[in-house]
């Protein structure tokens, strides 16, 4: 494990990553989620894909990686494209899950992997909407703790800075950053994500000219169950691109 200091809008950046397969000469970059970290990619793919260089990072704000400023996808994006320059790689495939699927996507790499990626607003369920308008009717107040109260599970525990990039990367329309896409994109997706839905996936594969849907079984992490088959695909899949 190692990291890098990275210098983005006047503010210093800790970027934590690992390395598998240093030897190889292509490479595939493979980022976390929103709340999580390098680690769980790892344990997904870190045994597959050996003809790749593996590039897992802690993106700003999560596990070892540092972050005090508020941010947005792009700001990430451009994160990542400052530490692949100081590393020197030029990955051919980028991986992302979740809110990582945004990320890669603006790193326009030849071949893309989306994993149960956000992007597409999905209608938040009654419960959240009558949770949020107790809040907005409370706020005059100033309660003591009405954040805490009131904050999601996505948001527990974070910085100041981190809640208020959350509230800026769960809100984004993202739909003309798939439409624009011109990687070759494979899109994997868990047929019970409640996160990102099912119908959410068809839609950014609809919105990308060159993409492949594989809806499997399983949540929001569905992946951890599948690397094996959806590494396979990749193998195949970008094999072509590259």
């Amino acid at each position: 494990m190692a990291s890098k200091e990275i210098s983005y809008k006047n503010s210093t950046f800790n970027i934590s990553y690992e390395i598998l397969n240093p030897s190889q000469e292509e490479s595939i970059l493979i980022l976390h989620g929103w709340g999580s970290n390098k680690e769980i990619m790892k344990q997904a793919f870190g045994k597959t894909l050996s003809e790749y260089k593996h590039i897992y990072v802690d993106m700003p704000g999560f596990g070892k990686s540092t972050n005090d400023i508020v941010l947005e996808t792009s700001d990430y994006a451009a994160i990542v494209k400052e530490f692949l320059t100081k590393i020197d790689v030029r990955p051919k495939i980028a991986m992302g899950h979740s809110f990582g699927g945004k990320v890669s996507t603006l790193l326009a790499t030849p071949c893309l992997v989306l994993l149960s990626s956000s992007g597409v607003l999905v209608p938040k369920q009654m419960k959240v909407r009558l949770k949020i308008a107790l809040f907005k009717f409370l706020k005059p107040f100033k309660l003591d703790r009405l954040h805490q109260l009131f904050v999601s599970d996505d948001a527990k525990g974070m910085s100041q800075a981190m809640y208020e990039t959350f509230k800026n990367v769960v809100n984004e329309e993202f739909e003309e950053n798939f439409s624009s896409a011109q990687s070759h994109a494979l899109l994997f997706w868990g047929r019970e994500d409640s996160a990102t839905p099912l119908w959410s996936g068809e839609k950014i594969a609809n919105l990308i000219e060159k993409s492949e849907f594989y809806p499997l079984d399983g949540d929001h992490f569905f992946f951890l169950s599948h690397s094996q088959s959806i590494a396979q695909t990749i193998s195949n899949s970008c094999k072509e691109t590259l």
